[in-house]
C-alpha cells in the first residue's frame, strides 16, 4: 500500500505513452494509402519513402515521445501493469479513425474493442492491491524471445489471417511486446548501474539494442498490416497482443506477482484475460470481414 501512489503516478505516466502512441500511430496509418508497404525485395527503400512523407515522420515523432514517457513509466511499475493501461490509447484511435478515417467497426469488433477497455478499468480498480515485480534473468528473456517468435509465425500459416493483414498485425503485436519486455530489462539495468557513465550504459547494454531492434520490427509490420487491415483493426489488435506479451512475460521472467488481495487479484487476472478474449474477437472479427 505504501507504494500505491508511486505506482498510481508511473502507470498514469503509462496512460500518457499510450494516449501519444497512439496518436503517432493514427497520423502513420492516414499516409498507407499513399506510402507502398516494405516488402523484402524493396523493404529499404519504401521505409526511406515513409521517413521522407512528412506527416508519416511527424507521427514517429510523436511516438518517440510517447515511448520516452513510456520508459519512464516503466522504470517504477511493473511491465505487466503498464501493459495494461497502455490500452487507453486504443479508444483514441479508434474514435479518431472513426472521424476522420471514416472506418467503421461490425459487432464483434467493437465488442473486442469495448473488452479491451473493460479490461483497462478492471485493471485500474485492482491498483490498491499493490504490485510486487522483480529482475529478469538474461536466459529467461531469451527463451521468452525465441517462443513468442515462433507463435508470432504462426498465424502466416492461414492464408486468410495473412490476406487480411490481421497475421501481421500479430506479429507487430509480439514485436512490440518484445520490445516492453526489453526495455523494461534496460530500464532495471540502467537503474542497477547509475554509478556508471549514462553514455557507457547506453553503448554497454545489450537491451538497448534489443529494444531498438523489435521496436522497429513492429513499426515496420504494423506499417504494412494498415495495407490490408483497417486501422480501427490492425492498431487495437496489435496493441492487444503487444499487452498480453509483457503480462505474461512479466510474471514468468520478471517474477511479478498478484496483490494479496482477493478482489485486486481477482480483477487483476480477469483483466488479463478479458485483453486475450477481446484480441481473439478483433483477430477473428478481422478474418471473417
Amino acid at each position: 500500500m505504501d507504494r500505491a501512489p508511486g505506482l498510481a503516478l508511473h502507470l498514469g505516466l503509462g496512460l500518457v505513452a499510450s494516449l501519444l502512441l497512439a496518436s503517432g500511430l493514427l497520423m502513420m496509418k492516414s499516409r498507407s494509402a499513399t506510402l507502398p508497404p516494405a516488402r523484402a525485395g524493396d523493404m529499404f527503400r519504401s521505409i526511406i519513402i515513409w521517413i521522407r512523407d512528412p506527416v508519416w515522420s511527424a507521427g514517429l515523432a510523436v511516438q518517440a515521445i510517447g515511448y520516452a514517457v513510456y520508459i519512464v513509466a516503466l522504470s517504477n511499475a511493473p511491465v505487466s501493469l503498464v501493459a495494461v493501461m497502455m490500452q487507453a490509447g486504443i479508444g483514441l484511435f479508434v474514435v479518431f479513425a472513426i472521424l476522420f478515417l471514416h472506418e467503421r467497426a461490425s459487432t464483434r469488433e467493437w465488442i473486442g474493442i469495448g473488452g479491451i477497455a473493460t479490461a483497462t478499468i478492471m485493471l485500474a480498480r485492482s491498483l490498491e492491491g499493490g504490485a510486487a515485480q522483480g529482475h529478469a534473468t538474461t536466459r529467461s528473456l531469451y527463451t521468452l524471445t525465441a517462443i513468442a517468435i515462433v507463435l508470432a509465425a504462426v498465424p502466416y500459416a492461414y492464408t486468410r489471417l495473412y490476406r487480411s493483414g490481421a497475421a501481421t498485425a500479430i506479429a507487430s503485436g509480439v514485436a512490440f511486446g518484445l520490445a516492453s519486455l526489453f526495455a523494461k530489462a534496460m530500464a532495471d539495468s540502467f537503474i542497477a548501474q547509475s554509478a556508471t557513465a549514462a553514455i557507457l550504459r547506453v553503448f554497454a547494454d545489450q537491451w538497448v539494442y534489443f529494444t531498438i531492434g523489435a521496436n522497429i520490427a513492429g513499426l515496420v509490420l504494423l506499417q504494412n498490416s494498415f495495407h490490408s487491415a483497417r486501422g480501427i483493426i490492425a492498431m487495437p489488435l496489435s496493441s492487444a497482443i503487444s499487452n498480453v506479451m509483457p503480462i505474461l512475460g512479466g510474471m514468468a521472467a520478471f517474477g511479478e506477482t498478484l496483490p494479496a488481495d482477493p478482489t485486486a487479484a481477482t480483477l487483476r487476472i480477469a483483466a488479463f484475460a478479458l485483453t486475450i478474449a477481446s484480441s481473439g474477437l478483433l483477430a477473428t472479427g478481422e478474418m471473417a470481414g
